[in-house]
């Protein structure tokens, strides 16, 4: 069997993620070697994996072919992205890279991307398919219709909530309008907010789905969750991806309110968080490297129940020599 290599791009502070992937080799006891890419040669990540590569930022020209050219040199199995930004330009190329390389990318189809990552296509998917997500405004309904606050504000395509905002009166809502780029307005919801990691195989095929109740977060990222086994969430995700159709490890956004279960956004790729579905059993790691082999997986829920996950900061120092030093 040839080296299984897993290329992690963007890996940024996903040391956990890295971690993760390292340890389910070992488990499996396989010949697997973590190669984390960045465009920053101290994204802290990088000095966990077992490789690091220095790869140009996601707009520059050469970004694509630089992948490829790491893909050839480092025999990578899998090409697993990590944030928003470059998942539509990896699904426009995901062919071109495949083919060349001789590399799996980790990546839905580009029409599952599209709908995902603009929020406008997100609302009328879910709202053609009968499922409940926060009503959205028009432009003509903001100017000409007496609203009910609060409302909520985000962008058209954005990303780990920056420019999100609570919009309590008209004075806010026209701030708010001129502020954010593409404003989509929607009805403020309130309730218990979950993330949802979904891994897939394949060929869409659901293996896992892990609600996570999101208790505190941090800059748009989960830093306390509770694994909660909810039946209702899980039927209903599961009758979602059904119809969206994605592969991989996916990250599903919702809240249970008084309406029941009302849809967010679905970010197509591993989620900060996801590393708490991995350890309490729900291992996508694992499960890639056994896709990856040629195994056959079933749908499972034996991951464990009620762990309570606090996520915290670490720090590594480096030396003159951008060496690790051990204190």
């Amino acid at each position: 069997m040839n080296d299984l290599n897993i290329l992690i791009l963007s890996a940024g502070r996903r040391v956990e993620l890295v971690q993760c992937f390292k340890a389910a080799a070992q488990k499996l006891q396989i010949s697997a070697k973590v190669v984390a890419g960045d465009c920053s040669n101290i994204a802290p990540a990088l000095y966990f994996a077992d490789k690091a590569v220095v790869l140009p930022k996601i707009h520059e020209p050469n970004y694509i072919d630089e992948i490829i050219n790491i893909c050839k040199a480092n025999e990578i199995a899998l090409v697993i992205p990590t944030i928003d930004t470059d998942l539509l330009l990896l699904a426009e190329q995901k062919e071109r890279i495949e083919s060349i390389s001789g590399t799996k990318l980790l990546l839905s189809d580009l029409n599952v991307v599209a709908i995902c990552r603009d929020k406008v296509e997100f609302q009328r998917f879910l709202e053609n398919h009968k499922f409940q997500i926060p009503k959205m405004y028009t432009n003509n309904e903001l100017d000409s219709t007496e609203l009910s606050y609060p409302l909520f504000i985000k962008p058209k395509s954005g990303s780990s909530s920056v420019n999100t905002f609570k919009v309590c009166n008209r004075a806010e809502l026209n701030t708010y309008r001129q502020i954010v780029n593409q404003p989509i307005i929607q009805d403020y919801i309130s309730g218990q907010e979950f993330t949802v990691d979904v891994f897939l195989d394949f060929s869409g095929k659901v293996i896992t789905i892990v609600p996570r109740e999101r208790i505190a977060t941090r800059s748009g990222e989960i830093s306390k969750g509770k694994i909660v086994k909810d039946t209702d969430i899980i039927e209903d995700v599961k009758r979602l991806v059904d119809v969206l159709k994605p592969i991989g490890h996916i990250t599903v956004q919702l809240m249970k309110t008084e309406k029941g279960i009302e849809y967010i956004e679905i970010n197509p790729r591993f989620g900060g968080g996801a590393p708490m579905s991995i350890k309490s059993g729900a291992d996508s790691c694992e499960n890639l490297y056994k896709l990856l082999m040629g195994e056959k997986l079933d749908y499972n829920e034996s991951y464990r129940d009620q762990a309570l996950f606090l996520r915290y900061d670490s720090a590594i120092a480096l030396d003159e020599n951008m060496e690790i030093i051990e204190w």
